[in-house]
């Protein structure tokens, strides 16, 4: 655990799940830049009476646990992330440093976002889309008064994120970078109508690739592989396990669905969970399931951590491609509770099967975790392995 200095006094926060040797902190230089800016110049109060601050982007609570607990409060504020593990990690920050969740209120980026905001922060994303969805979805709440202060690393801040604010909100300028991070300044436009999102998007798959060759994959904005097929999943495809009967297949860090949609429709008694910690991620993954199978074919879909939900000993197959990074943190702790996670919800005899690249050490970490390990195919960049539960 690790404490932020603020104006208010010391914050304890940490990441979620949390784990004592997770040597990452829940915040970095851009949230301390953003938070000590507010303070310098009161900003959180210059809004009088009601007023309704929303934190966009916050990446594990650390702005929207500071401006909660700030001192006379932030009226209302609202927290607004694509991340289940990041909304689970503000809720268990709260309550570490006794902030009433009263006035703390966690939406996620599929939810409908606030009539009005008066103060709109945004930590900015890695994905450029997801940045241009979340300011399309925000910008009928913001006003000529609402004060737009958005923040990230330097290497995160880009001309085409400017144009982004300055196209959706209103002109935009950015300051100094301090520590190698940097804040944006944004004044909204009243005369501006940036119209609706363009998300989500659709793209055709192509042949080649199994049952799914030719089929529509459906992206929310944020989504790995937005516009195509990513080459990862392309060599999984045609290589996916050939089973016939009822089983029950999880689709484990599903994005956009297109591995378990494959499954379903190779094996139309297959029952498919579809489970991610992104919610643009689960909502991809059902509208990919439901274009190609339709409204009423039997599937779940699943927002949370690795199995949450899944009862142990009841899964026949995982299919998995995992992350090796978070946010901008290579890491491969994703991966360990994933391979950890699938073997507890595997039946005796159910498999789990992943693709990666060849220069991970995932042979390592099944080996360690489930006792057996072996490659079913590779080519030069990627590796398909199965491991078995005994």
């Amino acid at each position: 655990m690790n404490h932020l200095p603020t104006s208010s006094g010391s914050l304890a926060l940490t990441r979620f799940p949390e784990d004592p040797r997770d040597q990452l902190r829940a915040w970095d230089a851009a949230d301390e830049y953003l938070l000590r800016h507010l303070e310098e110049n009161g900003i959180a109060a210059t809004v009088t009476g009601p007023r309704t601050t929303v934190v966009a982007g916050d990446r594990w609570g650390a702005l929207t646990t500071a401006l909660a607990g700030a001192a006379g409060g932030a009226g209302e504020v609202v927290q607004i992330t694509d991340s289940f593990l990041g909304q689970e990690a503000t809720r268990a920050n709260l309550e570490r440093n006794r902030i009433g969740s009263g006035s703390v209120r966690l939406l996620s980026t599929q939810d409908v976002p606030p009539e009005r905001i008066d103060l709109l922060i945004v930590r900015v994303p890695k994905s450029l889309a997801l940045l241009e969805d979340q300011l399309h979805r925000l910008a009928p709440a913001v006003h000529a008064g609402t004060v737009v202060v958005g923040t990230g690393m330097v290497k995160e801040i880009h001309t085409s994120t400017l144009k982004l604010f300055e196209q959706i909100i209103g002109v935009t300028k950015t300051s100094l970078a301090v520590k190698k991070a940097r804040l944006i300044f944004c004044t909204p436009d009243p005369s501006l109508a940036p119209g609706p999102s363009p998300w989500p998007r659709s793209y055709e798959l192509p042949a080649g690739v199994g049952a799914a060759s030719g089929r529509t994959v459906v992206n929310h904005a944020g989504v790995f592989c937005a516009e195509r097929l990513d080459i990862g999943t392309r060599f999984f495809l045609p290589h996916l396990p050939q089973h016939e009967g009822p089983e029950r297949v999880v689709d484990l860090g599903c994005g956009n669905g297109v591995v378990g949609t494959a499954v379903a429709l190779a094996n139309p008694r297959a029952e498919v969970i579809f489970t991610d910690e992104s919610f643009q991620a689960v909502a991809s993954a059902e509208a990919t399931f439901r274009k190609n199978l339709g409204p009423d074919a039997p599937a779940e879909f699943r927002i949370g951590d690795t199995f949450a939900g899944v009862e142990a000993g009841s899964v026949d197959l995982v299919l998995n491609n995992p992350p090796f990074h978070t946010h901008q943190a290579t890491s491969d702790q994703t991966s360990r509770r994933m391979f950890r996670g699938a073997r507890e919800a595997l039946r005796t005899g159910g498999e789990l099967w992943v693709v990666g690249n060849r220069h991970l050490s995932y042979h390592v970490m099944l080996q360690r975790t489930f006792g057996n390990c072996r490659v079913v195919t590779s080519d030069p960049k990627f590796v398909i392995l199965r491991a078995v539960k005994r």
